[in-house]
């Protein structure tokens, strides 16, 4: 039988409500203790180039090489992102905050005007990230109010470097091992 979830729960707390569901906003918090690296999804669209930030990506298998990764329903990148379509997912620097700000606040117009970008598959394809890799669409399935969109891998590059870090609702960078 599963365990009912418990809002606010402290081990060795005071008696808690067992029965409710814990808000989005508590859930927001918690999710604001996952350190992840961050990316920037790019995919072509008819209206041209389409982008967002993204924290969730991640290694879904070396073989066949797959990516997995989450996307908001509202997005229009991933309006762009169809069944066999292909998209970009590059990640980024730890010099880059201002490219993930860029690409999660402005307009898909002022995103590509203020980059430079090659296509690979048809795909925009950002300059200067660490690396990048462009995937054929495999699935999309909506969970919540966002979706899982897997891609097989169709091309990377990687130029190495230290990647720019979201954790706590803040950009950070990595401490060098043994100077924390």
């Amino acid at each position: 039988m599963m365990q009912p979830v418990i809002a606010g729960a402290r081990t060795g707390g005071p008696e808690v409500d067992q029965t409710s569901v814990p808000g989005a906003q508590l859930c927001l918090d918690f999710y604001a203790g996952l350190a992840s690296g961050i990316a920037v999804v790019t995919a072509p669209s008819d209206d041209g180039p389409v982008g967002t930030t993204v924290s969730t990506v991640t290694s879904l298998s070396a073989d066949p090489p797959l990516l997995l990764v989450c996307l908001s329903h509202t997005s229009r990148t991933l309006a762009a992102i169809t069944p066999d379509s292909h998209f970009a997912v590059h990640l980024l620097h730890e010099e880059q905050s201002g490219r993930a700000r860029l690409f999660s606040t402005a307009t898909p117009a002022e995103r590509f005007a203020a980059e430079s970008f090659e296509e690979v598959l048809g795909v925009p394809v950002l300059s200067d990230t660490f690396a990048w890799s462009v995937c054929r669409t495999e699935e999309v399935r909506a969970y919540g109010d966002h979706c899982l969109v897997v891609g097989r891998v169709a091309a990377l590059h990687t130029a190495g470097g230290r990647p720019l870090i979201w954790h706590d609702r803040g950009f950070h960078t990595l401490a060098e091992a043994g100077k924390r």
